[in-house]
């Protein structure tokens, strides 16, 4: 894991090119490094992608991914050692970023729990929706299910829902990328992507592959 990092870092500092970290404070992390190199190495371009978590490694990305995992643990951690301040000042000022199941939870600016109601935990207030935690249930009713991403491309996508959210009401800023029960699964404001479900746990790379992209188009 280690190796596979520095020796894609090191091919970076020659390309001077795209550089996308996956917040390694707890969660799915190794999963989404390789998925994002494989959306690299399918798009050919030369970039690197690097696990981060200090507010210094945060601030040199060009983009980032908050992965699937425990939100308040994540977000806890991420107060503690300054990164949320740090995280919310890049994302606002235009840096992309794909929160994933918990990562989407993150972006939010509210998190209510489906057994427990309202929660109390850090968030980036990024994102005006109405989200639920554990919307499909716990561990053992996780599934998956076929959805659809037409708006940016990707007509057909496994999705991998474990513990997943939901959305049930988006601000007039929010795009609605993919329901599934009439329950948001996938949403888009700007640069900033949040997905109920784990496209790292999946061969197909569609979607990491668009936020690839849409790192490439803004920085370019």
């Amino acid at each position: 894991c280690q190796y596979f990092r520095i020796t894609y870092a090191r091919s970076w500092w020659f390309s001077m090119s795209l550089t996308i970290g996956v917040l390694s404070i707890q969660g799915d992390v190794q999963e989404n490094l390789l998925s994002t190199k494989s959306a690299f190495d399918e798009l050919g371009i030369d970039g690197t992608i690097t696990d981060v978590k200090t507010p210094d490694e945060i601030s040199q990305l060009d983009g980032l991914i908050i992965p699937g995992g425990e939100s308040t643990t994540i977000g806890q951690l991420s107060l503690v050692n300054g990164s949320l301040k740090v995280l919310k000042e890049k994302i606002d000022s235009g840096m992309p970023v794909l929160g994933i199941c918990a990562g989407m939870i993150m972006l939010s600016n509210t998190a209510n729990d489906r057994v427990v109601g309202k929660t109390d935990q850090p968030l980036l207030d990024i994102l005006d929706i109405t989200l639920e935690r554990n919307s499909f249930g716990r561990q053992r009713e996780s599934f998956e299910t076929e959805i659809s991403m037409d708006s940016i491309n990707i007509p057909k996508f496994n999705g991998v829902f474990i513990r997943a959210p939901s959305v049930s009401d988006v601000g007039s800023d929010i795009e609605i990328l993919a329901k599934y029960n009439d329950k948001i699964v996938a949403i888009k404001k700007g640069n900033v992507i949040g997905t109920a479900f784990h496209p790292e746990l999946v061969e197909d790379v569609s979607l990491h592959k668009y936020f690839v992209n849409l790192v490439s188009s803004l920085k370019n």
